[in-house]
């Protein structure tokens, strides 16, 4: 079973996310604690009692193709009605389009718990938010209002249609053509793989947002144009009209994520699918880029739910399997094998990357309400740079170590986590697409050092080793042997980091293969070093609350102290294969032919 850490979620917002603040911008009033904690709440019943049980049932009866339609796992659907009925696809939307208006620090724990509970069943969702941002940004008013409420009400779902066949992450080379038919409508005819929820029963139409070239489009990305392309024609009333000559001739049988229908949609094979363009021609790639940033954020936070829902199995399993003697002799009979030091260690590995990617992660969302409400222009476009910096390291780093978490888990129950019936395996099989998709790991760290280090001259960068310096300057103020080895591993890491933000800056244009070698060390050295960070505030935090709740704040307290003193001075070894006095030579000593 899936129990949602509410206070450990609650913690977070309040005391690293600034909830108060959010709380305090124009629009976000009712976004008050208490209010947070009953939507928590509120989720939690949902994903807990509804979705969490069918989470083994997809993967175990995933969705199935028969003759061009696509039906869910049995259950789906009602646990999507469920959803659907209780607003939860409108959380951070607008109210003017039926949407319930609160701000992402509010939405993303439940994000969280929704993809904690079943990842499969949660991309569907996660898509959808993605059509209504990029929608709400670029469309038409008809467009919004056409739209933009189904979607919201869950009557309608929505997908992102970028990869062709021969078009992964090059978008340079998508083919997929509109052309116009003179009436403000086009006609698209190409082919899409890799559409996650492209076709399903589970709602009554469904809305692509697909990436297309017209006829007098120039070369390139440059060349890209956005359409919606509904799979039931709107009629002008709002009703459903024709099928659409859009269709899904497959989908993929994966490693995991096995529920979620993954679908090769083929438009034009019967005179062309109807579609309208969304904003102007051309400027597709920047529309797509609205959804593809809402979705890695998501993305990321699918990387914290799947590492403690890993987490949670893995200790309950800790707790309840007898195996061997302690070694230190406390009991002369075999006890449960969370007496062991190394379980011990694996679970508070798991622990500690969880709530440390999870609070980097709701900041992230707090940054971005404030660039959103935040009535000064000037603070407005200051977090929005920060936000912009936190997405890649968000969805790089969180879902590469819920792969490290999930296979943890796996090992703690030994021979068992091999074995399907004990479910541990399908945690770790359905991590491992999260560092591929909306983006690889690479690409995401190259975001990080092309558009976000290289672009403001590091000055965002910088800006965050400053505020790092300011929290360890405040551990000073404290004693025990938590704060001692948080100052000391923290100021190493913020050091290394320093370190590493130089080097990107000074060889970027003199040695660019060596910088981008070192993109994907650079983002995690990101990682961990943000991610102590925000231990460290967590540490300071849990100091001073510490009597309202000894047994709660003692542990925030002690997960703090492992993150520094066991994961904490990896930040030095990245720093050293990023700045490495070779270069790129190490990384391209091997020729093609020696491989």
């Amino acid at each position: 079973m899936y129990h949602a850490p509410i206070s450990d979620m609650l913690f977070v917002m309040k005391e690293l996310a600034g909830l108060d603040e959010v709380a305090a911008l124009p629009g976000y009033e009712d976004a008050t604690p208490e209010t947070a904690q009953a939507v928590l709440e509120e989720a939690s019943k949902l994903c807990g009692e509804v979705l969490a049980p069918l989470n083994v049932e997809g993967d175990r009866n995933p969705s199935r193709w028969e003759n061009g339609s696509v039906f869910a796992t049995p259950g789906f659907a009602d646990a999507f009605r469920q959803f659907s009925e209780g607003g939860w696809q409108g959380v951070q939307h607008p109210p003017e389009y039926e949407g319930q208006g609160l701000p992402k620090l509010v939405a993303t724990p439940c994000v969280e718990m929704l993809n904690a509970a079943n990842l499969s069943f949660a991309l569907c969702p996660l898509l959808t938010d993605g059509a209504i941002e990029a929608l709400l940004t670029a469309g038409s008013e008809e467009q919004k209002q056409r739209y933009v409420p189904k979607l919201i009400s869950g009557e309608w779902t929505g997908t992102m249609n970028l990869t062709e066949p021969q078009a992964g992450s090059d978008l340079a080379m998508v083919r997929t053509r509109a052309e116009p038919q003179g009436d403000g409508t086009y006609r698209l005819f190409g082919t899409k793989i890799f559409i996650t929820w492209g076709e399903h029963d589970m709602a009554k139409n469904i809305v692509h947002l697909v990436l297309a070239r017209t006829p007098s489009a120039p070369e390139g990305v440059k060349g890209i144009s956005l359409f919606v392309v509904p799979k039931f024609v709107v009629n002008d009333d709002g009703s459903l009209g024709e099928r659409n000559d859009v269709h899904c001739v497959s989908i993929e049988h994966k490693l995991g994520i096995k529920a979620s229908p993954t679908a090769v949609l083929q438009f034009g094979d019967h005179g062309g699918a109807i579609g309208h363009l969304i904003g102007d021609e051309n400027r597709g790639l920047e529309y797509m880029f609205i959804m593809m940033n809402a979705a890695r954020f998501a993305v990321g936070m699918q990387g914290v739910a799947v590492s403690d829902r890993a987490y949670q199995k893995a200790v309950a399993y800790a707790k309840e399997r007898v195996q061997s003697r302690p070694v230190d002799g406390s009991t002369k009979e075999a006890a449960t094998i969370i007496h062991h030091p190394d379980v011990r260690r694996m679970l508070a590995t798991m622990r500690a990357l969880t709530e440390a990617s999870r609070a980097l992660a709701y900041v992230a969302a707090a940054q971005s309400d404030i660039a959103h409400r935040h009535p000064d222009e000037a603070t407005r476009a200051r977090h929005q740079a920060r936000y912009e910096f936190f997405v890649p390291v968000v969805k790089g780093w969180s879902t590469e170590l819920s792969i490290d978490v999930a296979s943890l888990g796996v090992q703690v129950h030994g021979g068992m986590g091999f074995i399907e019936e004990t479910g541990a395996a399908q945690f770790y099989r359905d991590a491992r697409i999260l560092p591929i998709y909306e983006g690889t790991t690479a690409i995401q760290a190259n975001d990080l050092i092309g558009r976000k280090t290289l672009r403001d001259g590091g000055a965002v960068a910088k800006a965050l080793i400053g505020e790092i310096g300011d929290t360890i300057d405040a551990l000073d103020a404290h004693d025990g042997a938590a704060f001692a080895s948080m100052r000391t591993h923290l100021a190493r890491g913020r050091d290394a980091f320093a370190s590493a933000v130089d080097y990107v800056l000074a060889n970027a244009k003199r040695d660019p293969n060596a910088v981008f070698a070192g993109s994907v060390p650079y983002l995690k050295l990101a990682g961990i070093v943000l991610g102590g960070w925000q231990m460290a505030r967590a540490l300071l935090a849990a100091q001073r609350l510490k009597a309202d709740d000894p047994k709660f704040y003692g542990a925030k307290i002690a997960t703090a102290q492992f993150f520094a003193e066991h994961l904490l001075p990896q930040a030095v070894a990245f720093e050293a294969a990023i700045v490495s006095a070779n270069g790129s030579e190490g990384v391209l000593a091997l020729s093609e032919d020696q491989f």
